[in-house]
């Protein structure tokens, strides 16, 4: 499945936030990349910002623009408030699941995780990224040495991060379970997921 897989810090400086996570290079240069980058003073239009906000959400959970349209359509179609329920389905998906219990130190190493089979939820195995977990779903690593190996570095890599509260984690046993859906207070967005709702309802 396509994923986008060219440089992460020109994207990181674009939006002057760390999408991909923290890194000293964004630090040492918080202005866009390009020689004018630190003179590019733009006013932009509110197509403009909202552009912006997609994007950055887009590229925060690693999907393409097909795939984010979907997820878009998908929460205009339930009940209940659109972006925060763009959020739980965004959240949900299994390798945002995996790298929010730890299993994984990034969203790519997760969905790489998931990818290559290294996964089961509630006991089978499952190797679709955007496969939706529900709630009293158990995800695990599979019992395989390479699969627990790869689990316990994005353990030890992942422990300044805490488990979401609406997620349950077992280390010793490579096992998490969703305990419910979460709000978007659980989540705290990249972006103003508002203005990605308003920039494709036009």
């Amino acid at each position: 499945m396509a994923r986008y897989t060219g440089p992460r810090v020109r994207i990181s400086r674009r939006f002057g936030v760390p999408i991909f996570g923290p890194s000293k290079y964004l630090e040492r240069k918080n202005y866009g990349p390009g020689m004018h980058g630190p003179k590019a003073r733009r006013k932009h239009t509110d197509y403009g910002l909202g552009l912006i906000e997609k994007q950055k959400l887009r590229y925060y959970y690693g999907l393409m623009e097909r795939q984010f349209r979907g997820v878009y359509e998908r929460a205009l179609r339930q009940r209940g408030v659109t972006g925060e329920t763009m959020l739980q389905i965004l959240e949900t998906r299994l390798d945002s699941v995996v790298h929010s219990l730890g299993f994984a130190s990034t969203r790519p190493a997760a969905r790489q995780l998931v990818s290559h089979g290294h996964v089961k939820v509630n006991g089978r195995k499952v190797n679709i990224p955007s496969f939706a977990v529900k709630v009293n779903d158990v995800v695990e690593i599979k019992d395989h040495t390479v699969s627990r190996q790869a689990a316990t570095r994005g353990l030890e890599m992942s422990t300044s991060r805490a488990v979401p509260d609406w997620l349950s984690l077992n280390r010793e046993a490579f096992k998490g379970s969703m305990l419910r859906v979460p709000s978007q207070e659980d989540i705290q967005p990249i972006a103003n997921v508002q203005t990605v709702v308003e920039f494709y309802s036009r």
